[in-house]
């Protein structure tokens, strides 16, 4: 599906020719307002970014089946100027028949997974991080890190990446280990992701927080149907269970989508845990496969302390139930 397709470019460069530039320009109007919580927000209307950007990437043939890669990749706001250079996956390697390694700044194995079942994105406001991956926390675009991608064998495939411990003191040890295992054939794909954060974010010493996933993904004739099951385990907490289904029916150039996402615990044991339910409906309309119309209308309902916003962390607080409105347009290039 083209709205699938589109959440991210392609992340590594596979193409005949040595450098290549490609990007995206993504720019929604919003009318929002959250309701409830001690001080509602009233309506108000937003131009927003999502997730706009450029990047150059390229490849070199160094014989004997050998490749160097690179990828330099930057944000930026076409509505404003408050963007820093290269902020995006980039970074440099090699790649061969036993499979790519790079070092740089790159997403997470954990986080990708969330790019098929995600049908609007993680910084709209129907995006995975309203409710799972602990609300951007397990959504990470890594610095200072080493992956290692496999080739795919038969249908599977597998990712491991690991932050290094730059920031290590005498008292702390911070780190961060992400990897994931995927199998798709034919109309069917599944996944496992794994993530761990040693004393990161969380500067306290003997720290960690854990994250499981599982994915999947069934298209037959029109229609993709897809989930995602997420347990996230913090030192000193219960529990956070999170999961997401969505539905998207495609009929020529038309797309219409409906996404659902719970979260549930999370908070010390004896307290009142954190609870939210997202709902979010859209259309897509493909002009072409590089420019297309998007619709969506998304809403959020927090328990007396639950803290589920838009994604990416957008508007609200504690018990309050934000909703929206959202229409757009997607070129990628």
């Amino acid at each position: 599906a083209v709205a699938g397709a589109c959440v991210a470019p392609a992340a590594m460069a596979q193409t005949a020719n040595p450098v290549t530039l490609y990007g995206r320009v993504y720019v929604m109007y919003e009318s929002v307002q959250a309701k409830g919580g001690a001080a509602p927000l009233p309506t108000r209307n937003r131009v927003s970014d999502q997730s706009s950007l450029l990047g150059v990437r390229g490849t070199e043939d160094l014989g004997g089946g050998l490749k160097a890669f690179f990828q330099l990749e930057t944000a930026f706001n076409p509505e404003s100027n408050s963007t820093t250079f290269a902020t995006r996956n980039s970074g440099v390697g090699l790649q061969g028949g036993w499979g790519s390694v790079l070092i740089g700044r790159w997403d997470t194995p954990y986080k990708i997974l969330g790019y098929g079942p995600d049908l609007w994105g993680d910084l709209t406001i129907a995006g995975i991080t309203s409710a799972l991956h602990d609300r951007g926390n397990f959504d990470r675009r890594e610095q200072n890190v080493i992956q290692y991608w496999t080739p795919n064998m038969g249908g599977f495939s597998a990712r491991i990446s690991h932050a290094v411990n730059e920031g290590k003191t005498s008292s702390l040890d911070p780190s961060s280990t992400s990897v994931n295992v995927t199998y798709g054939k034919g109309p069917i794909k599944v996944a496992y992701a794994y993530e761990e954060h040693k004393e990161n974010p969380t500067a306290t010493s003997g720290y960690k927080e854990e994250g499981n996933q599982l994915t999947g993904e069934f298209t037959f004739g029109g229609f993709k149907i897809a989930g995602i099951w997420e347990e996230i385990k913090k030192s000193g907490t219960n529990k956070q269970k999170n999961w997401l289904a969505s539905l998207l029916y495609t009929a020529g150039k038309h797309q219409l989508g409906y996404q659902f996402q719970q979260s549930e615990g999370g908070e010390a044991t004896g307290t009142t845990q954190r609870e939210c339910d997202v709902n979010s409906f859209g259309y897509f309309y493909n002009w072409s496969k590089r420019s297309q119309l998007v619709a969506l209308y998304t809403k959020v309902d927090n328990n007396s302390v639950g803290v589920c916003r838009f994604g990416a962390g957008q508007l609200g607080g504690a018990g309050q139930d934000p909703q929206g409105f959202a229409v757009g347009i997607k070129h990628v290039f």
